[in-house]
């Protein structure tokens, strides 16, 4: 993910060479969110009216789309995305207890940034690694068996390191 420059300009020039590259695909406005949430970090509003032009489509449809997928993000995320596992095994194993702590200890709400801008918070529903719940997923890394401990064990290491993880 590139978050090169925040230059409105620069997003829509990039913006018109993903259309370019991929409108003639089948569902295309997926491919090209995806793309664009991959090299920005996050969908800027502003962004949606080109989209919709660029496929001959409403502002409606776009933000539709957009704001359906909980995996869009409508702004920048933190220097680190976490992701903790709300799935039926991770609840079994203590991971509602685990979420409380998150948001305690990164001062955020789900979906939401810290006020520091280090820290994503998201709730996801299977990391795949039902036999270690509750999970954790840090930037591409999952981690298993994360209590309130481990959890702030890996906070503490983000926190220090020059590295971001997203």
């Amino acid at each position: 993910m590139g978050l090169a420059s925040n230059s409105p300009l620069e997003h829509e020039n990039l913006v018109e060479r993903i259309i370019k590259e991929l409108q003639d695909l089948p569902g295309a406005l997926l491919p090209i969110l995806h793309r664009l949430q991959d090299e920005l970090g996050f969908i800027p509003p502003a962004l949606l009216p080109v989209i919709a032009t660029g496929l001959n489509l409403s502002r409606a449809e776009v933000h539709g789309v957009v704001s359906f997928y909980h995996y869009f993000r409508s702004s920048p995320p933190g220097r680190n995305t976490i992701q903790i596992c709300r799935a039926e095994s991770c609840q079994a194993m203590g991971s509602r207890a685990l979420e409380v702590h998150a948001q305690r200890a990164l001062r955020c709400k789900f979906n939401q940034t810290s006020a520091d801008g280090e820290f994503t918070l998201l709730a996801v529903y299977c990391l795949g690694n039902c036999a270690c719940s509750p999970a954790v997923r840090v930037g591409d890394e999952v981690y298993g068996h994360v209590d309130a401990a481990k959890f702030d064990s890996l906070v503490a290491a983000l926190s220090t390191s020059e590295v971001q993880v997203k």
